[in-house]
């Protein structure tokens, strides 16, 4: 079992940075890619970026290639990410989720989720 609690969110205007953090717990000797997730309000949830467990293959959504950027601590089994150039149309409860069968599996481990709110 892993524990997972985002951190970071806020209210922010478009233009601006936010770094998200996802501190994992339990089971974290296992080798785990881990996920961020967003969902809007009345949208479904959609895949924003992934990180495999040693950090050196990364997945990024279209929309958000180029101003955001995945990265892992294993040390303090922490992921980040770093939002820049954020949108209103980024605004959304972000979720980290964590997967033990590498960056395209499932994902079995999910945070609750931290807000994002991008607005003028």
């Amino acid at each position: 079992q892993v524990q997972l609690v985002e951190s970071g969110g806020g209210l922010v205007q478009p233009g601006d940075s936010l770094r998200l953090s996802c501190l994992a717990s339990g089971r974290t000797s296992s080798s785990y890619a881990m996920a961020w997730f967003r969902q809007a309000p009345g949208k479904e949830r959609e895949f924003v970026s992934a990180i495999s467990w040693s950090g050196s293959a990364t997945k990024y959504a279209t929309s958000v290639k180029g101003r955001f950027t995945v990265s892992r601590d294993l040390p303090k089994n922490t992921v980040y990410l770093q939002m820049n150039s954020l949108r209103p149309e980024d605004t959304a409860v972000y979720y980290c989720a964590a997967s033990p069968e590498g960056i395209r599996g499932e994902y079995d481990y999910w945070g609750q989720g931290t807000q994002v709110t991008v607005s003028s």
